[in-house]
């Protein structure tokens, strides 16, 4: 499948490349994990539910998260946002 990075997934790696390299190549690892197996693989795969139903997320750690929506019909991936999916715990 092809891999389509919205605005705000561009804006998220590019935050990435500057602030900490290992997350950059997690985020490949799933990226790349997600073109092959976009339901099932790394980082745990989960179908969401609520706002933001008929979408996928993958975890790159314990508070980052790939949330990312499969078109089936275009054979497509978009990715919608690559940070925040939790908010980090003190």
């Amino acid at each position: 499948m092809r891999i389509i990075l919205s605005p705000e997934a561009l804006e998220d790696l590019e935050y990435w490349k500057a602030m900490d390299a290992s997350i950059v190549k997690r985020i490949k690892r799933l990226l790349e994990d997600i073109s092959q197996h976009p339901d099932t693989g790394l980082g745990k795969p989960e179908r969401l539910k609520y706002g933001l139903s008929g979408k996928w997320s993958r975890r790159i750690n314990s508070e980052h998260r790939i949330i990312y929506k499969i078109n089936d019909d275009k054979i497509e991936v978009l990715v919608l946002s690559m940070r925040y999916h939790y908010k980090k715990k003190d």
